[in-house]
């Protein structure tokens, strides 16, 4: 491991990034292929397409193995999450009285989209989180006969709450409710399984735990459930024949490939690769074994100098994020102190928010406490 980090990882020593949970630093591997990228596109232009055709199919297949999910024909490239969710939300055929539910701790990715359908009639509940025993509970107990989807992040943005997507799935599934994951807090930080948590979409940016480019997500979506998505882009790349421009006739394609109307963002997808290709050589097991690690260890961190943890501490109620706060001291200067002395963290939540990855050196982690605990306002 000392030597996949040695080798991988050049953030200046001087700063304590514990900012995964926002946009995370490429790997050196992932910088080298971006370089390699530009350089043959400057010398050679797109003469070697077949060869950047064969490394889209490679990352297709990887983001398959890391969500588990049955094919890559499951797996489509988009912008983003917000996007995802657009074609989630827009693609449905709503009608009127019919309500999604979510909660009130949610990114806005999962909340704006869904509260724009008030206008086709269509009500979004949030459960509160924030005084539920059961956040699962509190779920299920807005979800009734007009219930048509239930979307969720897997880990909350700002509490670092981790949710039991196995539980949620199967309601779901008992009461024939579509099931939505906002999954960009979880994948490259903890083991990810569509088909576990019968998830009928998934999405993810590559710009966090991925440790990839901003401008590429992963969005998966089972066969049953994108057949009831109509679509809302057009384009030649996302027809049945794609590439066979001399046809005129056409359909949609039967994969998730329908998703994507145009043309490959080739250099987020070469860089992405990279990223994934080192994460699935350390094994995503050991990757979550040590985030949590880091997380518990922060828990005690925090507790020891008695900061207020806003993070549920429970085992299987966390991942990689860890979010405090300093009774009677204002979370803005508290985080301009942490910037000002280079730990690179958030201000979410009412606190500040850790997310170490798991190679980020232990003693980052001690230190940047020490700096918490050490605020004068």
């Amino acid at each position: 491991m000392e030597t996949i980090i040695n080798d991988q990882f050049s953030l200046d020593s001087n700063i304590i990034y514990l900012n995964h949970a926002g946009i995370a630093p490429w790997p050196n591997r992932t910088a080298a292929a971006v370089k390699a990228f530009a350089d043959e596109s400057a010398v050679r232009g797109a003469f070697d397409y077949p060869r950047w055709l064969r490394t889209e199919t490679e990352l297709r297949m990887r983001l398959r193995a890391f969500l588990n999910a049955p094919s890559t024909d499951d797996i489509a490239f988009v912008k983003n999450t917000s996007e995802a969710l657009s074609f989630v939300a827009y693609g449905l055929n709503w009608e009127k009285g019919e309500n999604i539910v979510s909660t009130n701790q949610e990114f806005p990715s999962n909340r704006i989209v869904w509260e724009s359908l008030a206008e086709k009639g269509v009500e979004f509940r949030e459960a509160d989180l924030h005084s539920a025993d059961s956040p699962e509970d509190a779920i299920f107990a807005l979800s009734d006969r007009k219930t048509r989807l239930i979307t969720v992040s897997s880990v909350q943005f700002g509490t670092g709450l981790r949710l039991d997507l196995l539980r949620i799935g199967e309601f779901c599934r008992r009461r024939g409710i579509l099931f939505c994951v906002d999954a960009i807090q979880s994948l490259g930080a903890v083991a990810f399984d569509v088909q576990k948590i019968q998830a009928d979409f998934v999405m993810a940016d590559g710009h966090k735990w991925l440790l990839g480019p901003e401008g590429l997500a992963v969005f998966y979506s089972s066969p049953e459930a994108r057949n009831r998505l109509g679509l809302s882009e057009y384009g030649w790349h996302m027809v049945e024949n794609a590439g066979n421009f001399d046809v005129r006739e056409w359909s949609i394609a039967e994969s998730a490939r329908r998703f994507e109307c145009g043309s490959p963002n080739m250099l987020g997808i070469h860089a992405l690769n990279a990223s994934i290709s080192l994460l699935l050589e350390i094994g995503i097991e050991r990757i979550e074994r040590l985030l949590l690690e880091h997380s518990s260890f922060l828990f005690g961190e925090i507790r020891a100098k008695g900061i207020n943890l806003i993070t549920d501490d429970s085992p299987g109620r966390y991942a990689g994020i860890v979010t405090f706060s300093i009774p009677g001291v204002r979370g803005t200067p508290l985080y301009d102190h942490l910037m000002a002395n280079d730990v690179f963290c958030a201000h979410r939540s009412g606190g500040i928010r850790f997310s170490p990855h798991f190679y980020t050196p232990r003693e980052h982690i001690r230190k940047a406490i020490e700096i918490v605990a050490g605020y004068k306002p």
